[in-house]
């Protein structure tokens, strides 16, 4: 089998981070790109934590794989990390209260929360649209923040309550939903831009 080539810069490094958006206006660009939004939680040294993050995709089929982006200075991510097994909870539309529960930093993120321990031992958020149960299989340094592959071990869909399809939570230009230009600003932290795996 051949060789992999060797990675060869295109361009002038230096001339190219000159051009580099500053973070405020990368933020406010990246706003353009619609997202459905997630809780990664785990359970650490006894106890649950979790962070909402919009970072989150499939990566592989064969085996299966997802990964998630995770702000190297939040507070769960290290303590998820130090878990080893994780629970991607995808948000349905009508959630927004999970969502920002788990998208500030300030208070207690399962206080008078009913959730449940998986069989992999990690919390399930109660109705979640789509639960992916995980295991750590790698994780990848870049800038800020560390690109997480997550190996899959089952899913749980509730796509359907009483017989009526739900929708998935869409965060866009800082607010909840598509097409709706009137819809109030996510309140903070959410109403910055995006939070990009901040826990």
């Amino acid at each position: 089998m051949p060789a992999e080539p060797a990675f060869t810069p295109l361009h002038d490094a230096t001339a190219d981070a000159a051009a580099a958006p500053v973070p405020a206006d990368f933020r406010q660009a990246m706003a353009e790109f619609a997202t459905g939004v997630t809780v990664i939680t785990a359970i650490d040294g006894g106890e649950p934590v979790g962070f909402a993050c919009q970072s989150f995709a499939s990566v592989s089929l064969d085996p299966p794989l997802i990964l998630f982006c995770a702000d190297k200075r939040g507070r769960s991510w290290p303590r998820i990390r130090s878990a080893g097994r994780f629970c991607v909870n995808v948000l349905a539309e009508e959630q927004r209260e999970l969502c920002e529960r788990f998208g500030s930093s300030r208070g207690t993120k399962f206080e008078e929360l009913d959730w449940e321990e998986s069989r992999w031992g990690a919390p399930v958020l109660p109705d979640v649209l789509l639960a992916v149960h995980c295991v750590v299989h790698d994780i990848h340094e870049a800038g800020d923040h560390e690109v997480v592959i997550g190996r899959v071990l089952a899913v749980d869909r509730h796509e359907v309550v009483d017989g009526v399809w739900r929708r998935p939570m869409v965060f866009f230009r800082s607010r909840f939903g598509v097409g709706e230009p009137d819809a109030p600003i996510a309140p903070d932290p959410w109403g910055i831009g995006d939070r990009w795996g901040w826990g």
